[in-house]
């Protein structure tokens, strides 16, 4: 069984270095069944391949403790060598394992970046044939490509065979594909060499994270890795929406926004989307980036105003590009529509030819949840690169914490900081002068004579 990953990242062979698996060496690996080797068919600057080549010993398979089949003979013919099923999921398992966690020690910013990828499966058996191969990768962020040969070309009565070759190409984190690859291809067969017990549910979930949860088809997914067992697909879906309650509806902001809602006050989320919405008019911006859009919050309210003719959501998780196109309704809305949107996933610390030339940008509580030492980057990637007519930024003001009782430390547990209101106007100002903008900072929120208000923004246009 064959495996492929190709990218084009500049320099293409540091996808060496995300694998922990050298372009001039052949590597082999002990694996169930059989035999893993890793080599690269291809390792140049602007183009890197790596092979995962599965080697099933038949023999081994058959041993009584292997296989999922109960016949003598079914265990010696069948077709488990040659095709993609749960075993490849297990020497992926093995053998880029700090990959799938998403580490590496050598390219560590690389790895949490978005790349594009080149995924090849020259057989994989689907019980749905392409349209679930579809079904399942597609919602995901890739472009699918599927092929069906004939069973027998000279026996074209016979039908289609029951494999499917499937190329996917898409900009997605490393860790991530390998993921999905891990998860989907038993689901795709709808069957494991294994025995499936409760183990398998905390192999699904963490594999999942991210993405499973708002997968259209999750259900479908947890019944088929699970192998149809109902006890356990009930306790892996129970968990996943439990998951899933614990996110605020409009917003993945902390509980305090919440506590505003409870007490009838016009909620932070809403007077932040509508001071970023007046600002965005003032520009007269008519094509207009959401730079970390995450599920959808302002994506939603840029599409209801007509005035908006263009709108590029971008985020690096395509886990939140997913709950965004289910929160705008793609597959219902007309296709005249549709065409005013655009998700991408992109990293916002690096150059996206993609997110040129917009008359303006927003980041709306997206700064807080970069590191400071990282923050340079997304300022050359945005206000340098990118160079919208106009950038709007809104972030917490800490010194409003003191009026959340129950708050203990940073509102979001993934705030890498919150500034005071001085620190914020010294970054927009420094930002402003650096890339030829003008800036103007206001507050968002209840106004407080000590503390200021909950949140501060900042107006950024280009200087004629």
């Amino acid at each position: 069984m064959l495996l492929t990953i190709s990218t084009t990242i500049s320099p293409a062979t540091d996808l060496g270095y995300l694998l922990v698996k050298h372009p001039d060496r052949v590597q082999s690996f002990s694996t169930t069944g059989g035999t893993a080797h890793v080599f690269y068919p291809r390792a140049d600057a602007h183009r890197c391949t790596v092979a995962l080549l599965l080697e099933i010993d038949p023999v081994e398979l058959a041993r009584p403790a292997k296989g999922q089949h109960n016949s003598t003979l079914g265990r010696y013919v069948n077709d488990r060598p040659y095709v993609a099923s749960s075993l490849l999921s297990v020497a992926l398992g093995k053998v880029f394992r700090s990959a799938l966690n998403g580490t590496s020690r050598e390219r560590a910013e690389l790895a949490g970046t978005a790349i594009p990828l080149e995924i090849d499966l020259p057989a994989v058996p689907c019980r749905g044939g392409g349209e679930i191969v579809e079904r399942l990768f597609a919602p995901l962020g890739w472009q699918v490509s599927t092929t069906t040969a004939p069973l027998d070309p000279q026996f074209p009565d016979w039908g289609d065979s029951p494999y499917t070759g499937v190329r996917l190409t898409g900009t997605v984190r490393l860790a991530e594909a390998l993921n999905h690859l891990y998860v989907l291809l038993p689901v795709l067969d709808d069957a494991k060499h294994y025995w499936v017990d409760a183990d398998e549910v905390d192999k699904l979930l963490r594999a999942g994270s991210g993405w499973l949860g708002t997968h259209p088809d999750r259900e479908l997914i947890a019944r088929r890795y699970l192998a149809g067992r109902h006890s356990l697909t009930q306790s892996a879906l129970e968990r996943l929406r439990a998951a899933d309650d614990q996110l605020e509806p409009e917003t993945t902001e902390d509980a305090v926004e919440l506590v505003e809602a409870a007490e009838r006050r016009t909620p932070l989320v809403k007077l932040r989307r509508d001071a970023v919405l007046a600002a965005l008019a003032e520009t007269g911006a008519t094509r207009v980036l959401d730079l970390g859009c995450g599920p959808g919050t302002l994506l939603l309210a840029l599409h209801a105003d007509q005035r908006f003719t263009e709108i590029v959501g971008a985020d690096v998780s395509s886990g939140a590009l997913a709950i965004a196109e289910r929160r705008l309704k793609f597959h219902r809305m007309p296709d005249r529509q549709r065409a005013r949107i655009t998700l991408v996933q992109s990293a916002l610390t690096y150059h996206d030819d993609r997110l040129r030339g917009f008359d303006a940008a927003v980041l709306m509580e997206v700064i807080e949840h970069v590191d400071e030492s990282r923050l340079p980057a997304l300022e050359r990637a945005v206000f340098g690169h990118a160079a919208p007519g106009a950038v709007i930024v809104t972030t917490p003001n800490v010194e409003y914490n003191v009026h959340y009782e129950t708050l203990d430390g940073h509102r979001h547990d993934d705030h890498r900081f919150e500034w005071t209101r001085a620190q914020f106007a010294d970054w927009s100002a420094r930002v402003a002068a650096t890339f030829g903008y003008t800036v103007d900072i206001r507050p968002v929120g209840e106004l407080d004579p000590r503390t200021g208000s909950p949140t501060q923004l900042a107006l950024f246009r280009k200087a004629a």
